[in-house]
C-alpha cells in the first residue's frame, strides 16, 4: 500500500497530538515559574505555591519534551518519506470499449492452441453456465480444437 503521507491520519493525529502536548507543556512551565517568582520576590509564597508549583513545572516539562519529541518523530517521517522513491504510475492506453475491434485484430497466429486434456476440463454443460461464459476458451480467447 503507498500512500502519501500527508494523506495519512497517524500521521496528523502525531502531529496535532505533540502541537498540544509542547503548547500545554510550555504554559504549564510559563504560568508556575511566573507565579513562584512573583511570589518569592515579594515575599508572599506559601508552601503551596512552592511545592506544588515546582511539581507542576516538572509535569510541564514531560508535556513539553513529549511535544517537542513528537514533532522531531514527524520531521523524521516526513524526511524518510521524501528519500523513499515513488513508483511511476502505469500508463494505461485509452480504449473506445469496443470487443469488435479486439476481435478483428486476432489473427491465427495469437490463438493457442490447447491440449486435449485442458480442453476436456474446460467443457461445462450448457445448463452449468446459466447464460455466462465461464469456460477458459472463451475468457481468454484460446482457440480449443
Amino acid at each position: 500500500m503507498n500512500t502519501s503521507l500527508t494523506r495519512s491520519i497517524g500521521y496528523w493525529i502525531l502531529l496535532a497530538l505533540s502541537l498540544a502536548s509542547a503548547g500545554v507543556g510550555g504554559w504549564l512551565i510559563a504560568g508556575q515559574i511566573g507565579t513562584m517568582t512573583t511570589t518569592l520576590l515579594a515575599g508572599t509564597a506559601t508552601g503551596v505555591e512552592v511545592y506544588v508549583g515546582q511539581s507542576l513545572v516538572v509535569v510541564g516539562a514531560a508535556l513539553l519534551g513529549a511535544g517537542v519529541l513528537g514533532l522531531l518523530l514527524a520531521v523524521a517521517l516526513t524526511a524518510v518519506r521524501a528519500m523513499i522513491p515513488v513508483a511511476a504510475p502505469a500508463v494505461v492506453e485509452a480504449t473506445d470499449g469496443s470487443a469488435e475491434d479486439a476481435d478483428e485484430h486476432l489473427t491465427d497466429e495469437t490463438l493457442v492452441e490447447t491440449p486435449d486434456s485442458l480442453a476436456d476440463a474446460t467443457q461445462y454443460d450448457d445448463e452449468d453456465q446459466n447464460g455466462s461464459s465461464g469456460s477458459i476458451a472463451t475468457a481468454t480467447k484460446i482457440s480449443v480444437r
